[in-house]
């Protein structure tokens, strides 16, 4: 874009210059090797809120603010967990234009199921990362986890803030049961850890690396890991209701988010199409039991889902034409439940 600034993703002058004149460079475009592998940025904000406050940061009500897309896994597993812990009073959301365009994340009142920013009245996100850090210079991403006291962000790392919303609000959760619900039990925390490890390296992240690959080498080893790591998840799915047994874990969840938008987008969009999830009997199996689980269904967008990956990388789909299909029923029978209660706890056998 001639006479434009561009940045990658955030830019420290930012906020002595017209916020319409400067361009995001997105992550598919700037996080390329050399060897056209896609290789994602760590997250910026670390920071931790506790029940008692002994971080900095205590767990109050009204306090704390999530920014999202619909159309994000990584922001979805945060409304997952906020759904499932019943904590929609006690922590305010915002959702972004699903349209990703050169300006980054936007706020738009005007699209269906997005907003504008109430809580900072910003235009873009990356100006609620300026106001967090003056010299930020990262990536710009969701979800954001925002202190509406101190205006600042504390954490915009997804499996950090799932970890926040399981334990540090027990005190305000709805119900007893949302309180008592544990999603990263202290026993199974390793196992947790280590299956968590390859699902993202190979299929949450992998599926990114397929799409995102500019040489044919990625590609074809981004693919073929991807549908290895998918193989092992239908065997252990084929024993077991969860990923651990009949215990509904985090993993699951993290799980989830990539595998229902897997048919709807990656299969055509990432080129993910050796198999759809459709043609895994127990993950399809598992994907609708989530689905139907506790308002889960109620997380997912499938319009900004569809609409944000064919319309925002062009450099994927040049003309964002989106496709009218597939059509899935995410509501229908999976008798998952009639799996044996002493189904073998965990991926017995399984490894990274």
């Amino acid at each position: 874009m001639s006479g434009v600034p561009s940045i990658v993703e955030g830019d420290p002058n930012h906020l002595a210059a017209n916020a319409d004149h400067i361009e995001v460079q997105p992550s598919w475009k700037t996080n390329v090797s050399s060897s056209g592998e896609y290789v994602r940025a760590q997250s910026s904000f670390r920071h931790w809120i506790t029940a008692e406050g002994s971080s900095g940061f205590t767990a109050e009500p009204g306090r704390y603010h999530l920014y999202v897309s619909l159309a994000c896994p990584w922001a979805h597993r945060t409304l997952i967990l906020r759904k499932l812990k019943g904590l929609e009073d006690i922590i305010s959301v915002t959702v972004v234009d699903w349209l990703l365009e050169e300006h980054g994340w936007a706020f738009n009142g005007q699209r269906a199921g997005c907003a504008p920013d109430t809580v900072n009245s910003k235009v873009y996100l990356r100006e609620v990362y300026q106001l967090a850090d003056p010299a930020y210079n990262g990536r710009i991403t969701v979800p954001v986890l925002w202190d509406k006291k101190e205006r600042t962000i504390v954490n915009n790392e997804s499996s950090e803030i799932i970890r926040m919303l399981n334990t540090e609000f027990n005190a305000f959760c709805q119900t007893e049961e949302q309180r008592n619900l544990d999603l990263y039990p202290a026993d199974l925390r390793p196992e947790i850890d280590a299956l968590n490890e390859w699902v993202y390296r190979d299929i949450n992240n992998g599926v990114y690396k397929c799409g995102f690959a500019t040489s044919q080498v990625a590609y074809d080893g981004s693919v073929i890991n991807l549908f290895e790591a998918l193989d092992k998840v239908e065997l252990i799915l084929s024993e077991n209701r969860y990923l651990f047994g009949t215990l509904l874990t985090e993993a699951d969840i993290r799980l989830f988010t990539t595998l229902v938008r897997f048919d709807m987008v990656y299969v055509t969009h990432f080129k993910c199409n050796r198999k759809r999830i459709v043609d895994y009997k127990n993950i399809w199996g598992f994907v609708r039991d989530i689905y139907q689980t506790a308002g889960i269904g109620e997380t997912v967008n499938f319009d900004h889902i569809v609409n944000h990956y064919y319309q925002s990388h062009r450099t994927i789909n040049p003309n964002g034409i989106v496709p009218i299909g597939p059509h899935l029923d995410f509501n229908s029978v999976h008798e998952r439940g009639k799996l044996a209660v002493d189904a073998t706890v965990g991926p017995t056998g399984i490894s990274g």
